[in-house]
């Protein structure tokens, strides 16, 4: 658990990325970190990751502190952000929620200074838009800098009086062209990432057990592993159960994590089904379908979410009129019947996003 030296070059100082849930390739934690490690070799980086985590990073600018335990890693937090804050080294929290304002809030003895904190906030849930006490974070802590992906993100930490509150595309890897996919026949349907209710996984069991009703032949890939803490919450397991009494001949599940190459190699040839909850994703940025898009993959999910915009936007598959199986199916039919024309667009939608979502955007925020 040794601390990684200060470093710095060309006058830019070593940056700490805090991730205690990082353990292993999967999920986006990965994915978002090293995309930033890669974009700009100049920085040096210092990553604080799960003490059991079982992974590299390519960057040979990156260090890695396998640090944390998942019982004990707010506690952990605590004592490490006010050892950092010692430190002329910046700090990033890369999956930042208000615990963490809480923690800096009650370990810094004095304001933080300029450009030296930096927290990445994904999406806002209800326990993070407590605004009276952002508004005094503000007056007592006017420095820290709020970053998000989306202005809706941003609005809140405006509206407390943050100084340093910017929106800042999600940081994905640039796929080169060699390793895309060129428009495909439909393979299968695929439901990726962690099985999670606000990802719709209930709304997926529903519709096997539709199609096994119906005696269709549709063949179903689905990753039915568990949360970043290893869990599943008591709706999803109750799902998990459910699915293995449906006798589907058609349906392959996937319970191991899977490496990059398996992972990215899941969506060629598939339909990704996204039946997400249309609250929790209404603008909140889903890195399975910036995945998806980038290897060609047509999408098939439902109004009112930041996903559909997307679908929507390149014509990449079909937002279903809701969530219930024969809606679902009817979208799935629709885009397996054009299977080339949506992967073509999904294709090109990919390579816009990935653009778009360039890691080198938030590697200036460091610079500047």
């Amino acid at each position: 658990m040794g601390v990684t030296k200060p470093s710095f070059i060309f006058g830019i100082k070593l940056i700490n990325i805090i991730e205690p849930t990082l353990t292993n390739e999967t999920g986006h934690c990965f994915s978002f970190i090293e995309s930033l490690c890669s974009a700009n070799h100049a920085m040096r980086f210092s990553i604080w990751m799960n003490y059991s985590a079982s992974l590299d990073f390519s960057s040979k600018n990156t260090a890695i502190n396998k640090y944390f335990f998942r019982k004990i890693r707010k506690l952990q937090c605590l004592f490490l952000y006010r050892k950092l804050l010692m430190t002329p080294d910046k700090i990033l929290i890369a999956t930042a929620g208000r615990f963490d304002l809480v923690m800096f809030d009650w370990v810094s003895r004095k304001t933080i200074p300029s450009n030296k904190v930096y927290f990445y906030f994904h999406w806002m849930n209800e326990s993070h838009k407590k605004l009276s006490y952002l508004k005094k974070l503000a007056i007592k802590q006017p420095n820290l800098v709020m970053l998000g992906p989306t202005p809706s993100v941003i609005k809140i930490f405006e509206t407390a009086g943050f100084k340093q509150a910017h929106v800042v595309p999600y940081p994905i890897a640039k796929i080169p062209l060699s390793e895309q996919a060129v428009p495909q026949t439909f393979k299968n349907i695929l439901f990726a990432g962690a099985a999670r209710q606000d990802k719709g996984f209930g709304h997926v069991v529903d519709l096997i057990q539709q199609v096994s009703q119906q005696n269709l032949t549709l063949p179903f890939t689905l990753q039915i592993s568990p949360d970043h803490h290893g869990q599943y919450d008591i709706k999803t397991k109750a799902d998990v159960v459910r699915l293995s009494t449906i006798k589907y001949d058609y349906l392959e599940r996937l319970t191991d994590t899977l490496s990059k190459a398996l992972y990215a190699k899941m969506f060629l040839g598939a339909i990704c089904l996204q039946p997400y909850n249309e609250i929790d994703f209404a603008d909140r940025i889903s890195g399975v379908t910036l995945d998806a898009l980038s290897f060609g993959s047509p999408i098939v999910t439902t109004g009112g979410t930041w996903i559909a915009r997307q679908v929507e936007r390149f014509n990449a598959g079909i937002v279903a009129k809701s969530t219930a199986p024969v809606d679902l199916l009817l979208a799935l039919e629709k885009v397996i019947a054009e299977y080339s024309f949506y992967s073509h667009n999904a294709l090109k939608a990919g390579q816009v996003l990935q653009d778009e979502h360039n890691a080198n955007h938030l590697a200036r925020v460091f610079e500047e």
